[in-house]
């Protein structure tokens, strides 16, 4: 009896699943429309190392996933430059959840053990996840603009001509404090005639205005809310560096970094970096 209900209960499946298409001669599939063909085959490691393969797929999955946050982000900018503040909230809280998917990346990797990372470090070359245009379009787009970064990509017009037109156009906080003129909150006009490459500095006006709006939670809601978005992302951010650090600090120690940079000491600074100071400060002053 029992057999013939299974029996019975696998032709009902089957007779139910009828419908499955097979026949993909003349039609797109599903591995043709993401090209796995190319994903899945842009692996190709430099040595013969096992955890080579971790290593490169980690990296892989975080560029696309900051694919994806610059995609919402620049979404975002151009939502709040025209009013739109109720689209930009959906992508910037899209952004939050991204960041929690590659921050815990850093758990992934931090499997690989110093001895293991050593057999195929040198293979690297000057190669270093400090030359990553995405993350630096990344900090472009929250506001952070150091010019000297784009010499690193000289090697190729294309990119450097995008990174450039990041690097002139306004980030999250430059349309972010450009609302707060617009509600009425009085904002120095240096700031507000500023050029998106200057980098920004700490300003009265600014930590001024975001204490009016989070003293009037329910006169200024949109802005209220839109403040607590960038704070979300800077804190994820925050997080991220620092599991970059302590990944790097359990891996390789306080050695130097492939591109150059000093490694461990270079991680521990930036984490002192505000992006939207006044933001932080204004915790303390409320």
């Amino acid at each position: 009896m029992s057999t013939k209900r299974y029996e019975n209960g696998q032709n009902v499946a089957a007779s139910e699943e009828k419908a499955i298409r097979t026949d993909f001669k003349e039609s797109m599939t599903y591995g043709e429309y993401l090209h796995l063909d190319q994903l899945l085959t842009a692996q190709d490691g430099l040595s013969d190392h096992h955890d080579e393969h971790l290593f490169i797929i980690i990296h892989q999955v975080s560029e696309l996933w900051m694919k994806l946050i610059l995609h919402e982000m620049q979404a975002a900018i151009t939502n709040i430059e025209n009013d739109q503040l109720q689209p930009a909230f959906k992508q910037l809280a899209r952004v939050s959840r991204i960041q929690t998917q590659i921050i815990q990346a850093w758990d992934v990797l931090a499997t690989l053990t110093p001895a293991e990372y050593m057999e195929f470090r040198h293979m690297l070359g000057n190669a270093s996840g400090f030359q990553s245009y995405q993350y630096r379009m990344i900090e472009f787009a929250l506001g952070y603009k150091t010019s000297h970064v784009l010499k690193i990509y000289e090697k190729d017009p294309v990119l450097l001509e995008a990174l450039t037109k990041s690097y002139h156009s306004p980030g999250l906080y430059d349309v972010a404090i450009s609302k707060l003129a617009k509600a009425g909150l009085p904002i120095d006009q240096a700031v507000l005639n500023r050029a998106p490459s200057e980098p920004y500095e700490e300003n009265e006006s600014v930590l001024a205005a975001w204490k009016t709006v989070y003293s009037n939670v329910d006169e200024y809601w949109e802005l209220y809310q839109l403040g607590e978005k960038l704070v979300d992302i800077e804190d994820s951010l925050q997080q991220w560096r620092f599991r970059h650090m302590k990944t790097v600090e359990r891996i390789i120690g306080f050695k130097q970094g492939t591109g150059g940079s000093s490694g461990v000491h270079y991680l521990k600074r930036v984490l002192d970096h505000y992006f939207f100071p006044e933001l932080w400060k204004v915790r303390t002053e409320i």
